[in-house]
């Protein structure tokens, strides 16, 4: 039995070897057309989900829409569910590198691409927050995930919001990390003009310089890629935003053009707030008026 399970590992790290390499060749052949150094740094965090028990599946809830998730392999009844839902910066893969490992021995995990991320997409026109998140409860239901808590990050927070307004069922609790659900059309246009820019231009960016905005904006240290070089930054890019640029584009532009609710749902659910106090995308004022609106519901 010992000698089995032996053979087992073996077998896994050649056949993760043999990968890794046959991508490394296939990418050598055509260096200067792809963003390789990134694509195999992609390659390298996909193993490494796998090696945190995820397995990556791709649900398909119509013929317009698919979704691609990353799920715990063996379903333990004894742990609690998880969805992670990213923002912006990128794929889940890059997003919750340093969350999955340890999260991954406590939750059965549930990690999905939002459309146009990643490997979802979907031929639907349309952009707004409650799509996306009926996309993703009808993607958990068709892999068996009935109840499960939420933790999401920015532009993600918006659609883990609405999971959890319109699936009061099945969210139990949830977790909002710095998302700017409660601004008024005031503070926004305020925003915009501190910011300087249109928030696709710095969401979406096209140059290395507008990645290392997003950067600076994102992050409290301001030199996060200060001595990135410009090559690395532009296969960044390549990889994570040219794919669907125009879709991406046209969900930062629904959340900015759309009036801002004064009558914000409140959850039912237990919720916890995540901020960072020197934040200068969503100002710490906005975790204020959200605990506000949740402190109505304890009253």
């Amino acid at each position: 039995m010992e000698s089995k399970h032996l053979w087992q590992l073996i077998s896994f790290y050649l056949s993760t070897t043999l990968a890794l390499l046959r991508h490394l060749v296939l990418h050598i052949l055509t260096l200067n057309q792809s963003p390789f150094i990134i694509k195999f740094m992609d390659l390298i965090l996909s193993v490494y989900f796998r090696l945190c028990n995820l397995t990556p599946c791709a649900v398909d809830l119509d013929d317009q829409t698919t979704i691609h998730f990353w799920v715990t392999n063996h379903r333990r009844f004894d742990r609690p569910s998880l969805v992670m839902i990213h923002g912006y910066g990128g794929n889940p893969l890059w997003q919750f590198v340093y969350q999955v490992g340890p999260l991954s021995r406590r939750f059965n995990l549930y990690i999905p691409d939002l459309l146009f991320f990643g490997n979802s997409h979907s031929k639907s026109p349309f952009r707004s927050e409650f799509f996306q998140a009926k996309c993703l409860s009808d993607g958990l239901k068709r892999i068996g995930v009935d109840r499960f808590s939420v933790y999401a990050i920015s532009y993600g927070g918006f659609v883990a919001y609405r999971m959890a307004e319109i699936r009061p069922d099945a969210v139990e609790k949830v977790a909002i990390v710095s998302s700017g659900l409660s601004f008024t059309d005031e503070q926004r246009d305020q925003q915009l003009r501190t910011i300087g820019r249109h928030p696709s231009e710095i969401l979406v960016p096209k140059k290395p310089d507008d990645l290392r905005l997003l950067v600076n904006l994102s992050t409290f240290k301001q030199s996060t890629l200060k001595w990135v070089p410009d090559f690395l930054l532009r296969q960044f890019i390549t990889l994570m935003y040219d794919h669907c640029r125009k879709e991406k584009i046209e969900l930062a532009d629904y959340l900015v053009k759309k009036k801002a609710d004064p009558n914000l749902h409140v959850l039912t659910q237990e919720t916890l707030i995540i901020w960072g106090d020197q934040d200068k995308v969503f100002p710490l004022e906005l975790a204020y008026n959200l605990q506000r609106k949740m402190w109505v519901r304890v009253r």
